[in-house]
């Protein structure tokens, strides 16, 4: 906690001239409010419900468009990282479909899907699945050949060898692609709900906007950036659990 409080009192500091330019009159205080103001919104949001029951129809939106990613990438991911005819089977797809936003392809999801639950977590899917698969391809590709020729020696069969030597191998670059993810599975379910959503934060955002309640679509922004602090900071405990071997062998 120590090593993160400069970063804490940079964040206070900022805030802090915020709140002075808001009342010095700096900044328009109608479109900036105070800062204090906004967090006095914020607090009546979430004690009153209305931004805490849009918060958590994005969080089920997000994992749940994460979790199908990841189940979708690792595996294709270990595959092409493998076997040499699916990477140049895959590949030229994935070079040509992964450059293109997530955004993108929201009026192609309304068409087919709508605007329900599951056009929403299909964009999440999307924009989650390119960095999970590339980055466990990296780091498959990574792997020191010696390790695989070692278990083959062994007399592991291939299976064996994708299981027990090259998955925890590879689980760095791939922990990293799905903290990456997370991230973007954040920016996607937010632009999904603002284009078309009745719920979610990103609708909250953009329907305080609409009405001019300015303190509370900040209230929601500044919310965005606190889920998205805690989602990291919790993915890199989950992460330093399943890694603590490298702890080890440091020590």
């Amino acid at each position: 906690m120590k090593k993160r409080l400069p970063g804490f009192l940079l964040i206070a500091f900022l805030l802090g001239c915020w709140e002075l330019g808001s009342t010095e009159g700096w900044l328009d205080p109608v479109d900036m409010p105070r800062v204090s103001t906004i967090f006095m919104s914020w607090f009546h949001s979430i004690a009153g419900g209305p931004l805490l029951k849009q918060i958590l129809p994005s969080l089920g939106r997000i994992f749940s468009g994460f979790f199908i990613a990841a189940f979708l990438a690792v595996p294709i991911g270990l595959l092409m990282g493998t076997v040499p005819f699916i990477y140049r089977l895959l590949e030229p797809l994935t070079e040509f479909l992964r450059p293109i936003p997530s955004s993108a392809y929201v009026p192609i999801a309304i068409l087919f899907l709508g605007i329900d639950e599951e056009m929403k977590v299909f964009i999440v899917v999307l924009g989650c699945f390119f960095p999970i698969l590339l980055n466990t391809y990296d780091g498959v590709r990574g792997i020191d050949q010696v390790l695989v020729d070692t278990g083959r020696t062994f007399g592991l069969s291939r299976a064996k060898t994708l299981v027990q030597i090259i998955l925890p191998a590879a689980l760095p670059s791939i922990l990293t692609g799905m903290r990456i993810s997370l991230g973007v599975a954040l920016i996607v379910v937010v632009i999904a709900e603002m284009i078309a959503g009745n719920s979610g934060i990103g609708y909250f955002i953009l329907d305080r906007q609409r009405v001019f309640r300015v303190s509370e679509m900040f209230a929601g922004i500044f919310s965005l950036g606190l889920l998205g602090y805690l989602l990291n900071f919790i993915f890199l405990r989950i992460e330093g659990y399943f890694l603590r071997w490298r702890t080890t062998n440091a020590a």
